[in-house]
């Protein structure tokens, strides 16, 4: 079994609003949706078990970007909407955070009994996995997250997090099934995150002999294999920089949004009349459901779509969350009813944005594109956890684009 990769994230306190949660809650299983139509539930698992495409998922569902809570934000959001929705899409969503996380054996058990599957061995799985990254890998977090997402016919991924006090940092770690090959040699692709220097890996291939004689391996800690793995170590600042973003494909995604014959066009391809703020977080979600995994190297870049609950880069607006929400509503709708049209909207949006890219449209103003969202964020409804207070250079200009 590999583990997909890791994510070191900044410890974030508080708590996220009733006015964004239901709306997480909506759109994240929209988007859920929307890959499952296109790819499969197996695909969906694919992308939680990458850990940049989770904090891509996570930032343009307006959380904030780089926080730890994104975690228990998503995957909070997911269970409530997807599992009541089982029978149709396949994915149920077990554990949570705290004593949700230790109630995972038993919803798998149970959930085993509407599917046939193994209960005992689906336990046995999450708590194995579970302990190997609690105990058996010896890098300073604790586990207080414990997430198991799963589909009818027994394929499932793992997202869990620890905490580590003394970093103040927390340590997001994915797993998915499909790589499983043996839970006690290398199952990991690496151990990997800010230096902890040598760490005690108990899961090492060089440590048979080790897992039969405790205190030889106590004496003796072994550094983890440095492989293939994906990692994600996200910077202290807060606020969204320029050097967080590709600022070439964020460039081209305003420029479907605002130019003119661009944003027609774009308009044209999801069958709506959307206005450019709209096609604006549509391009980023389009993103979301059909990028490459390459595409998610810099997951700031989607806190363009929704802002962030804190503020960064910009307020939440309500009015274009909403709105993204009713064109991704109806477009499954359709597909329900046998009209695919709108759901293929959304890849040829995302092959538009990604061809404008490719020919070398201008990259974008970042404090032009920052300050004109935090401009007209009262007109689209903006709101942060503190209020509707505007934040930033409020009277800044933006002239890459006009209004």
């Amino acid at each position: 079994m590999k583990r997909s990769g890791t994510a070191d994230l900044p410890l974030h306190g508080g708590r996220v609003p009733a006015w964004l949660a239901s709306r997480m809650t909506e759109l994240g299983t929209a988007i859920a949706e929307q890959i499952v139509v296109n790819y499969g539930t197996s695909e969906f698992l694919t992308r939680l078990s990458d850990p940049f495409w989770f904090q891509a998922y996570g930032s343009v569902m307006g959380m904030d970007w780089h926080s730890s809570g994104i975690t228990t934000s998503v995957l909070g959001a997911l269970k409530r909407g997807l599992n009541p929705r089982f029978a149709e899409l396949g994915l149920m969503v077990c554990g949570g955070r705290g004593r949700h996380s230790r109630r995972t054996p038993d919803e798998l058990r149970d959930f085993s009994l509407q599917t046939g599957l193994d209960g005992e061995n689906l336990a046995r799985t999450s708590r194995l996995t579970a302990r190997i990254d609690n105990n058996a890998i010896g890098d300073g977090f604790q586990l207080y997250l414990h997430s198991f997402v799963i589909t009818g016919k027994g394929e499932w991924a793992v997202v869990q997090q620890g905490m580590n006090p003394d970093t103040n940092l927390a340590r997001r770690y994915h797993w998915h099934s499909v790589t499983v090959r043996d839970f006690v040699s290398e199952p990991h692709t690496a151990i990997v995150g800010e230096p902890q220097g040598e760490i005690l890996n108990l899961v090492d291939a060089r440590a048979k002999q080790a897992q039969t004689a405790l205190l030889t391996i106590a004496r003796e800690p072994i550094v983890g294999t440095l492989n293939e793995a994906r990692k994600l170590a996200m910077p202290s600042h807060h606020d969204v920089r320029a050097q967080d973003v590709d600022l070439k494909r964020l460039g081209a995604v305003l420029a479907v949004a605002h130019e003119s014959d661009l944003r027609d066009f774009a308009s044209m391809l999801l069958l709506e009349g959307l206005g450019p703020r709209t096609l604006q977080s549509l391009a980023l979600i389009a993103e979301v459901i059909h990028g490459a995994p390459t595409r998610f190297s810099d997951p700031a870049r989607f806190s363009f779509a929704h802002g962030g609950k804190d503020g960064h880069p910009f307020p939440v607006p309500l009015k274009t969350y909403d709105d993204s929400l009713g064109v991704l509503r109806r477009s499954l709708q359709s597909a329900r009813l046998g009209n695919t049209e709108k759901v293929q909207g959304f890849r040829r949006l995302d092959h538009l944005t990604r061809a404008v890219e490719e020919n070398g449209q201008p990259l974008a103003g970042f404090q032009a594109a920052v300050d004109h969202e935090r401009k007209i964020s009262k007109s689209l409804g903006g709101r942060t956890v503190f209020g509707d207070k505007p934040l930033g250079r409020k009277d800044a200009q933006l002239r890459l684009f006009p209004e």
